[in-house]
Parts: C-alpha cells; structure tokens; sequence
C-alpha cells in the first residue's frame, strides 16, 4: 500500500443477465474487465436458465429493481464506461436507456459498449421479447456495437454488404461498430472496425481461426474494451487489446462439460 492509500480502480457499469453456468453474461463480464486492471459494477437484467450449451429460460428482472439497483451505484461510485449485455425485457431496455441520458448529462463522453445479443450461440432466446424490438432502446444510447455478421443481417436486412449494414448501424450516439467474422468461414476470423464520417473501414484484424465453439466469446470481448476504454485508452489501442486479450482467452479455453468450452479470462499461474 502507498503512503497515499489503496489504488483506485477505474469502474465499469455493467447491465446484463446472470448465467449460472459462469461462461457467459456478468459472470463473463467480472472476469474480463478484471483482467484489463478495471473494476466491474454489476447490474443484473435478467435471470437465466442454462448451461454451457443451451438456454432453457429467461425470467427479467422488474424494471423498476434494475433501476434500483443502478441508482445505488451511480449515488456513491464514479463511472468510467458502461458495458450492456442483454436486457431481458424492453421495460428493462428503457430503464438502462434514461440512465444513460442521465450519466450523459454530466459525461457526454461515456463510452457504452453494446454487445448487441439477439440470442444465444445455438439460437435459443435471450429475452421475453421481441428480441430486436428489446435492443432498439439501447441502440439509441450505445457509441460502440459490437455485432457478429448474423446480428447485423438481423438489424439491418436491407444492406446489400457487410460495409452498408455497418454504416446502418451507425446513428443516434453510436460513433463505431466493429463487426465480428466468427460466424464467417476460413482459415481467419476477420475483424472489421468502422467510425462515423469514415468512409470505408477504418481498420481490419485477421485472427486465426480456433477449433470448437465458444460460450459468452462476444461478452469477454464487449467487456474488455469497455474496461480498456475505461482506463482512458484510445478507441483503436482498446480495440487493439481487447481483441488480443479475447484470441488468448479463446486460446486457452478449457472444458467443464460436453459442448461448448468456456474462454480463460483469467489467468491461472
């Protein structure tokens, strides 16, 4: 401990469902924001049924609680970047957009994350909704999205190219999307980034392509750049290192069951 006191930590505000299984969802999140040197403040949207493969069960939570419960946070602790998962429910999507406005008043630059999670990896629903018609909200509020190539067909189906779906999805606050390419084929994952005023993509990553399937990949990766961008990182350099930080997690994945294998976000030496 330094003379001056404990460290301080800068702080992530997370909105999303719990998954009792740890592979995905706030369990996912706490682990990789921590690994980035940030702080996970953790709002649960929605409770789920599942394990590491399938979904049986979404229960949202009232709106009013996750309201409550992020009141009681943003009273006492600074906010340094906000990380959105599933809502759950679009009353819960409303709730978390006013938030938003509100923290934005006084922080017009607060980067929000949004994976935007329309189901799971198998397809299985993740809210008690429309899930498209829950997201819209949080659309609204988000500055970076971080679509798989389904997700964006899904949001906007009327682009004849993936550049055209990704500048759709550029509006309202959100000034970035980086569009994921696990869901393409090949021998590498192709990762693109697009900016607002940007007319072509503004940067490509390419990462080889792992064997088997992965639960709560897109979570790990949405939460570790909202904490990069919470440690005052540029856009690019968050980008930059959360995408390493997720290939490695993948990398080293490890098996707790049959199915899908769960990323290490955490180091174990």
């Amino acid at each position: 401990m330094s003379l001056s006191g404990p460290p301080k930590r800068a702080c992530v505000l997370v909105f999303a469902g719990s998954d009792p299984s740890g592979g995905a969802g706030i369990q996912a999140d706490i682990q990789a924001i921590a690994a980035q040197g940030a702080h996970a403040l953790t709002v649960i949207t929605a409770l789920t049924v599942q394990d590491n493969n399938r979904v049986q069960a979404v229960h949202a939570v009232a709106p009013e609680l996750v309201r409550q419960q992020a009141q009681a946070l943003l009273a006492s602790v600074p906010v340094a970047a906000v990380k959105l998962g599933i809502a759950g429910s679009r009353g819960n999507a409303l709730v978390i957009a006013d938030l938003i406005r509100g923290m934005k008043l006084t922080q017009p630059d607060l980067p929000v994350v949004l994976d935007t999670v329309l189901g799971s990896g198998h397809g299985d629903a993740l809210a008690v909704e429309n899930a498209i018609n829950v997201i819209t909200p949080l659309l609204e509020v988000a500055t970076l999205i971080t679509p798989n190539l389904p997700e964006a067909a899904l949001l906007h189906p009327a682009g004849d190219s993936l550049l055209q779906q990704a500048r759709c999805l550029l509006q309202n606050a959100c000034a970035d999307v980086l569009l994921k390419g696990g869901h393409g084929s090949g021998e590498q994952v192709s990762n693109r980034w697009l900016s607002m005023g940007v007319g072509g993509w503004r940067k490509e990553w390419a990462w080889p392509r792992l064997q088997g399937e992965f639960h709560g990949s897109g979570c790990t990766l949405a939460a570790a750049i909202a904490a990069q961008l919470a440690l005052g990182r540029t856009m690019e350099d968050a980008l930059d290192n959360a995408q390493g930080y997720c290939q490695q997690a993948l990398t080293d994945a490890f098996i707790i069951a049959a199915g899908q294998l769960i990323p290490a976000r955490i180091k174990i030496s």
